[in-house]
């Protein structure tokens, strides 16, 4: 079925001022709904299109759906031309350092007077208290926040293996921007929004504190914790590849005995419940894996599908471009990036009443739509040309 849903966001113009993950993610969620978000860049471009080695790929996944200004804002005539856009958008989304777009006179209590209805996105570290000005990373708000010592075996704090603290920060962002677009249909005034980094990391740390509460003692790290399933484990199969088996209930527990033919181990009264089977871990947890390592990897996932069993092969994420499921859901959105390389990129990992917001246009090159964007706010052919010729504009 076709969805004949509008995007949600059609109509709502978001001027972006940002750099790195943690406001382009922002910006990229917003757009993929619908809204038109323009990126206002310098004149030679955001900083993250130059980065090389982990943050190669950033520009061209968290920019889609964007158009580009390259604009010396900071020049009188650019100054001018970024106020008149500002006067014209729904929201701004800014992730720069604390104070910094207060000492350009662009910060909420600047663009409040020349916009009341501007929703202000401020994407930080900290949210307000004895912390806010201080600068962050997600890998500092993941050591300050314990996702690291969670992760990593125990003196051994490791980041996560993607940049979630600043995904997730941007994700808020965008939450918090849609409720107050909400709020000013109401209200009819804008106003501040925040998200920050580290109060989200905490968030993701809740369940910890919870259980830290309950026992009275701090869980230990994930390569170390106590399991609340007795299998619940990566094996190594017949054929030398890695896969997870969770086996979580007493029934999962009895339909792995039968397909595996294990009469010995369903017939235990050792094993007969699942709090049974995590005080005999040290045991059966190697029983358990040397007779998963009996099979290779596809018969063994055939097996644990027929007797609905949790299992996982351990994937890489480059294995993530053939898979068949994220291929016949068109979860992958055929992308042009930087240099004409041709990949397949996620969407957002969700369906609204049948639409899935889609890919409607590749990151930007510099520049791309500075005639149109500029032409939208009022400037004729001889004013853009005469922005350009005083050096204003990056290349088009």
């Amino acid at each position: 079925m076709i969805s004949t849903v509008t995007p949600p966001l059609k109509g709502i113009r978001v001027v972006e001022l940002t750099h790195t993950i943690l406001g382009p993610s922002c910006g990229m969620i917003l757009a993929d709904l619908g809204a038109e978000v323009i990126k206002v860049e310098p004149r030679d471009g955001d900083r993250t299109r130059r980065l090389r080695g982990f943050g190669e790929g950033f520009f061209g996944y968290f920019n889609r759906n964007k158009k580009s200004l390259a604009l010396d804002a900071d020049a009188p005539e650019g100054r001018a031309a970024l106020i008149k856009l500002l006067q014209s958008a729904d929201v701004m989304i800014e992730n720069f350092a604390p104070g910094s777009m207060s000492k350009r006179g662009l910060g909420p209590e600047h663009l409040e007077k020349i916009n009341p209805r501007l929703v202000y996105c401020s994407l930080k570290g900290f949210l307000k208290g004895p912390y806010e000005k201080r600068p962050a990373l997600d890998e500092v708000v993941q050591m300050m926040g314990g996702l690291a010592y969670m992760t990593g075996p125990s003196g051994r704090p490791l980041r996560a293996g993607t940049s979630v603290v600043d995904i997730v920060g941007g994700m808020f962002g965008a939450f918090a921007t849609v409720l107050a677009l909400k709020t000013r249909d109401s209200t009819g005034k804008g106003g501040l929004v925040e998200s920050a980094l580290f109060e989200s990391v905490v968030f993701l740390m809740g369940q910890h504190l919870a259980i830290t509460a309950i026992n009275g003692a701090p869980p230990p790290p994930m390569p170390e914790r106590v399991s609340s399933w007795a299998i619940y484990e990566i094996f190594n199969t017949a054929d030398g590849q890695q896969v997870f088996v969770g086996i979580t209930s007493d029934g999962q527990w009895k339909r792995f005995c039968d397909f595996f033919g294990q009469r010995e181990l369903a017939a235990d009264p050792r094993l007969a419940t699942n709090n049974q089977r995590i005080e005999a871990r040290p045991w059966l947890v190697a029983k358990v894996g040397e007779i998963l390592g009996r099979y290779g990897k596809d018969e063994l996932e055939r097996m644990c599908l027929e007797a609905d069993i949790s299992f996982a092969p351990v994937a890489r994420p480059q294995d993530l471009f053939e898979h068949p499921h994220l291929l016949a859901n068109g979860s992958l959105a055929p992308t042009t990036l930087a240099g004409g390389v041709h990949t397949r990129l996620p969407l957002l990992p969700f369906q609204m009443l049948g639409w899935r917001p889609p890919l409607i246009s590749d990151p930007p090159e510099i520049g791309q739509h500075n005639a149109e964007v500029l032409a939208g706010i009022g400037y004729d052919a001889d004013g853009i040309a005469a922005l350009a010729s005083a050096g204003m504009l990056g290349p088009a």
